[in-house]
């Protein structure tokens, strides 16, 4: 039995600029040295979105995995389009709030579930105004200046 480390690449872009409406964890339809990559920390998720096709099928664009170093002639492409697997009902709601609503979903985070499968948690999601992402800021750093007070005061 191998130990493995926990992979947990996160986007935290995504929570500064989409308001968070709700959670969902889906597989990914992997090909050929995709999870060796992925298992050495090598992907990134910040600049990628999900969208639907014309099927019904939602996929990931725009994620990048880095091609796996040993892989030679069979490595894959690091910025392919990576079909997510899901609940048929599931999809439907998450399609029926996307064109209905002006919604988007986004990546949250890509983790190794205890089997060792790659998993992703996407969120529906609703974009941040200007006003809201200051409001952010300046809530974390009054947080920030208050937790300095309580140190110093305490010290």
């Amino acid at each position: 039995m191998t130990v493995q480390k926990k992979i947990n690449i996160q986007n935290k872009k995504a929570r500064f600029e989409f308001e968070i409406l709700d959670k969902y964890v889906a597989g990914i339809q992997l090909t050929g040295t995709e999870i060796k990559s992925i298992r050495l920390s090598q992907a990134r998720i910040t600049e990628s979105f999900c969208e639907f096709n014309d099927r019904g099928e939602l996929f990931i664009v725009n994620m990048y995995i880095q091609e796996y170093m040993f892989g030679h002639q069979f490595n894959h492409n690091p910025k392919s389009e990576r079909r997510l697997l899901m609940h048929k009902r599931e999809l439907r709601s998450l399609k029926r709030d996307v064109e209905a609503k002006g919604n988007t979903i986004v990546p949250l985070r890509l983790f190794l579930n205890d089997k060792g499968f790659a998993k992703l948690e996407i969120a529906l999601a609703k974009g941040k105004q200007t006003h809201d992402k200051r409001e952010v800021l300046k809530d974390r750093d009054n947080k920030r200046d208050l937790s300095r007070i309580k140190k110093n005061f305490n010290a």
